[in-house]
């Protein structure tokens, strides 16, 4: 491609995603008074005066950035302090916390598989782990979502020497919840590792928010890995890998997005480690939370989900964005996701419940949904 003929394509792929309804746009929120179903503050902490002060008083003390990789002079004491709680909190032995949760996931998947190693990947896992399963030099099998059986017979027709399966607790597209009893038992059986991304169900699922693993008592087990954010419950922003010690070990000095990233910032980890004291004195917000959802999956005419994300189908992308641009003009803010985010190839409207919300907000937002999704 030569140096004139770039413009010309950028152009020709701008003009293809507005004819099928894909452009995306960055959504500026701040400013706005809309009402909030669009983003995972499940437990509206992120503003909570209790985490702000955790986030100001860790940068008080470390500075603005941890300043570089963990490995050179990037380990700070809050850091340390963040992963042993989030380990007590959720039941594993040991904690890695990372910049983000894409890193996270990246690091596990990559530093855990090589070439004698079988993915199983579900059909629906998050885009981090997709990537992941690339940039290793795995052989990697997709089996369709919660399909057990299919698992199963990867499984047992594998070749390579090591297995790893990789889902999620609760999937961020349609809400629902992974069979974890059942796939536990077949890593069990098969010498694999289930590889769980805790990323919607850690402050949402099981007892006090500690997640689904904890939930099905997986936490802790040797052949059970977890990954996590603190950008959704947590209110903050960064990732976590859950685990035994010697899996915390072998990330610290295999995994790239590790090994080569500054550390995650000190405000982060300050305001995370705030949120995770405010929920353990609070057990009651995931269940408000996932009542909170329930009622507006009966709003909007689909089953209640396992956590806080609801998923509406739509008949296409711009029927899609219609409906946001109808609840925005009702004050209420929903997302939706269209191809190719949506791993079923189905545009659909994405709500989120809030522990926050008030009887009063939920009314407004259900009948705003009845109008929106009814047009």
């Amino acid at each position: 491609m030569n140096e004139s003929s770039f413009p010309r394509w950028l152009a020709e792929q701008a003009a293809e995603r507005a004819d099928r309804g894909l452009t995306r746009k960055l959504v500026h929120a701040d400013g706005e008074h809309l009402l909030d179903l669009a983003g995972n503050d499940y437990l509206g902490l992120a503003r909570d005066p209790r985490v702000v002060a955790g986030a100001v008083a860790a940068a008080r003390t470390y500075g603005a950035g941890a300043g570089a990789s963990r490995l050179v002079s990037g380990t700070l004491s809050i850091h340390t302090e963040l992963e042993r709680e989030m380990a007590a909190f959720t039941g594993f032995p040991a904690a890695l916390s990372f910049s983000t949760g894409y890193h996270a996931n990246l690091s596990v998947v990559q530093a855990l598989a090589d070439a004698d190693t079988l993915i199983v990947s579900d059909a629906h896992i998050h885009a981090s782990m997709i990537d992941a399963c690339r940039l290793t030099r795995a052989a990697v099998t997709v089996t369709p979502h919660n399909d057990v059986a299919a698992v199963a017979r990867a499984l047992a027709d594998r070749r390579q020497r090591r297995a790893l399966v990789l889902a999620e607790t609760i999937y961020s597209v349609l809400g629902d919840a992974a069979p974890l009893a059942e796939l536990a038992a077949l890593v069990a059986a098969h010498d694999a590792v289930l590889i769980a991304d805790e990323a919607h169900a850690l402050g949402v699922g099981g007892p006090g928010g500690r997640g689904l693993l904890d939930a099905h008592g997986l936490a802790g087990r040797p052949d059970v890995v977890a990954t996590g954010t603190l950008s959704k419950s947590f209110g903050s922003q960064g990732g976590l890998v859950l685990g035994s010690p010697a899996v915390r070990d072998h990330l610290i000095n295999r995994a790239r997005p590790f090994i080569y990233d500054t550390g995650l910032a000190p405000a982060a980890a300050g305001a995370a480690l705030a949120a995770l004291r405010v929920l353990k004195a609070a057990p009651e917000l995931p269940g408000t939370v996932r009542r909170n959802a329930a009622f507006l999956a009966e709003a909007a005419g689909v089953p209640a989900p396992a956590g806080a994300v609801l998923s509406v189908p739509m008949p296409g992308p711009h029927e899609a964005l219609a409906a946001v641009a109808a609840a925005a003009e009702h004050g209420l803010r929903i997302g939706c996701f269209r191809p190719p985010s949506t791993p079923d190839g189905i545009s659909r409207l994405r709500l989120t419940a809030h522990a926050h919300h008030t009887d009063e907000n939920l009314a407004t937002a259900a009948k705003v949904l009845r109008l929106v999704i009814a047009r």
